[in-house]
């Protein structure tokens, strides 16, 4: 099976990486930064350049491919042009493109916004409440408006990544002995980059279609998560400024991939 990767950071690299060794599917990968691209060539059989609007060279990358994962990273400066661009030019491109079975995206549970203390779930209206969580909903609406008979779109919306070089401890000790704004009760939603790999798997698998949360079973708190970091690390704990306590909420919802049949390899948080 042909596959391809757009936009090949962190999460792309792992799916690459089980793609091609674990699958043995045969793999192109693409990056807007020519410096990557020796390391990414031990990832795949193919490393194409792409830049986002480059609808050209996407056309040519897409040309015989079955399965795309779109998973591009921007700084917060350039979110409109690596995600709303990317997929304007998809939308250009997939029309006159008939191999193409599925497109998989990795958006995020940022743009639920604000939903308080409830339990949110994909059927929920999102509130995105940020420039960055808007560009990232707009780019969900414009990619699944390509679904159809013949091409299935998946939106895995993701919740916080962590992993190999991207451990909780690497994530919270700057802020150990530190004052945080807030009073912890923020939910955490976590979600392991093994089970990122493994969800993207099981879509490509099961054919999946439409939005999917992808979180944790661990109901902790920032604040809970934060703690535990600091014990097991014996590290200074955080002070919460409580008079600065109002944040964003939305506790989320993964029943519904769990009822599609996936299982979270690590459904608790590997501390």
């Amino acid at each position: 099976m042909n596959v391809v990767i757009i936009g090949c950071g962190y999460v792309g690299s792992a799916v690459a990486r089980y793609w091609r060794y674990q699958r043995s599917l045969a793999v192109t990968v693409t990056t807007t930064t020519a410096e990557r691209i020796p390391d990414l060539q031990v990832l795949s059989q193919r490393v194409r350049l792409l830049k986002c609007s480059d609808t050209e060279e996407l056309k040519y990358i897409l040309k015989e491919q079955e399965i795309a994962l779109v998973s591009v990273a921007s700084k917060a400066s350039s979110y409109e042009e690596s995600y709303l661009k990317t997929a304007e030019a998809l939308v250009n491109v997939l029309q006159g493109n008939s191999t193409l079975k599925q497109l998989i995206y990795t958006s995020s549970i940022s743009v639920y916004g604000d939903q308080g203390i409830n339990l949110v779930c994909e059927e929920d209206n999102p509130n995105p409440i940020s420039d960055k969580s808007r560009i990232l909903l707009r780019t969900e609406e414009l990619l699944l408006s390509m679904s159809s008979r013949k091409l299935n779109i998946c939106v895995l919306r993701l919740g916080g990544i962590y992993g190999p070089d991207r451990e909780l401890v690497k994530i919270y000790s700057r802020f150990a002995g530190k004052s945080r704004l807030g009073d912890g009760r923020k939910p955490a939603n976590w979600i392991h980059l093994d089970d990122i790999v493994g969800a993207i798997e099981f879509a490509r698998q099961h054919s999946l279609k439409g939005v999917y949360n992808l979180v944790d079973d661990s109901k902790l708190t920032q604040g809970q998560v934060i703690e535990k970091v600091c014990e097991k690390y014996s590290l200074q704990p955080v002070i919460w400024d409580y008079n600065q306590s109002k944040q964003v909420q939305h506790n989320v919802s993964n029943q519904k991939i769990k009822d599609a049949g996936y299982q979270l390899i690590h459904p608790k948080i590997a501390f």
